[in-house]
Formats: structure tokens, sequence, C-alpha cells
């Protein structure tokens, strides 16, 4: 069952935008330059997956450093890496750099990562981040930030086991879900959101997951980077 969450009265939590003061982003730009000094000194006999892992790190520091068109080429060849490695935690969080880097095909990566975000058991944290770039990419009105919210929660519920992250991601996912409710139908209190659940079918998850792969169908659009049949052929029944 899904709780509302006025997101009017909570504080603000760790998954909020961070603030990139002057201070910050100095720190940053002195560990992109040591990544980078870290990268130029490997030996070329670098296992592929280490080398991909560090270009991920010098691609996350430069989009945050609004060095996104740098970030792009090289967080892409270390997706490409994790991919065929099947390394798809990694993968996914290429997706999400590529997103953040905010190019041409950022839409596309993003799609992309939630597809690997919801089809393998990842880390909750990684596939709900992206799952929350849908909902601000979304307009107000559209069921597309409902779904996506409430994949979120689902997502919360059943891949974490009992505990304190469990517990901070459920709260997350509900705010979440708070705030989607609250742009899209003015949904104001608990009686208003059990029915706007209802109506849009958000707590059934073999209805909202079958919208989610519309959703991500458009934004990927034929832009494809692996080929999801093979994969999901290759997935233990």
């Amino acid at each position: 069952m899904v709780d509302y969450v006025d997101p009017n009265s909570l504080p603000d939590t760790a998954a909020d935008s961070v603030n990139k003061d002057l201070g910050e982003q100095a720190e940053v730009a002195g560990h992109l330059a040591e990544l980078q000094e870290q990268y130029k000194s490997l030996p070329e006999d670098t296992v592929p997956l280490v080398k991909a892992e560090l270009e991920l790190m010098i691609a996350d520091a430069m989009q945050f450093l609004k060095q996104g068109e740098n970030a792009w080429p090289i967080a892409r060849q270390a997706f490409d890496v994790f991919m065929e490695a099947e390394e798809w935690e990694s993968a996914a969080r290429a997706c999400n750099v590529l997103y953040l880097s905010g190019q041409p095909d950022s839409l596309s990566a993003l799609g992309q990562g939630v597809w690997l975000g919801v089809t393998y058991p990842i880390s909750p944290e990684i596939s709900i981040e992206l799952l929350s770039h849908i909902i601000d990419d979304t307009p107000d009105d559209s069921d597309g930030a409902a779904v996506a919210a409430a994949t979120a929660a689902f997502i919360a519920d059943v891949r974490c086991e009992e505990g304190k992250e469990k517990e901070q991601l459920q709260f997350f996912a509900q705010q979440l879900m708070g705030k989607v409710a609250r742009r899209h139908s003015n949904v104001e209190n608990e009686q208003q959101f059990a029915y706007w659940i209802e109506k849009l079918e958000l707590d059934q998850p073999d209805k909202f997951l079958v919208r989610l792969r519309n959703i991500v169908d458009v934004l990927v659009q034929t832009d494809w980077w692996f080929d999801r049949e093979a994969l999901q052929a290759k997935i233990p029944s």
C-alpha cells in the first residue's frame, strides 16, 4: 500500500539536487585533475573494466562541472565496456551520467538506463534515481511521471532487504509519489491520494510496468545501444 506524503511538509533529503557552490566545484575540479592523472598513468595492459570505472568517474566529475560535451564520449565508451562484460549496474550508472551530461541523446541514455535498472536486480538506489529523472522531465499533466513514481515505490518495496536502507528509499519514493500526485491532480489529502492511485492503476505492477515500457520506448525511439530481446532471452525464467 502506498501512503500519501505531502512533499511540502517534508525536509530536503540527500537525494535532492546538490548545491553546487564555488567551494564544492573547486573540490570536484581538483578531484577531476587527480583522476585524469591517474588515468594517464594506467599501464597499457590495464583490465578494460578497471579503465572503464575510472573513465566513468572522470565523466561524472565533468558533467558536475558543466562539461557535458566532454563527459559524453568518455561515459559512452565506458558504457560499451560494461555492457560487453554484462556489468548491468555499472552500465546503468553510465546511463545516469550520460543523462546528466545534457547532450542531444541524453533522453535516449535515460530510457536505456531505466530499462537496465528495472530489468536487472541492480542497486535500487540507482534504479530509483533514474526513474526520478523521468519525473523531472515529464510535464505535470502527464501520466508518465505517475508511472515512474509507482515503479520507484515498487522497487523500493521488493528489492530492498528490511532495514534502514529500505526505510530511506521507501520514504524517498513516497515523496516522489506525493510530489507527482500534487502536480498531476492537485491531490491534497489521503482520500484523494487513494482515489488517484486506484484511478491510474498505480497499485497494479502488472499494468504500470507495461506502461513504463512504453515510456522507455518513447525516450529511446530507435536508438537502442543493445539488443533487448537477446538480453531478455538470457535471463533465467
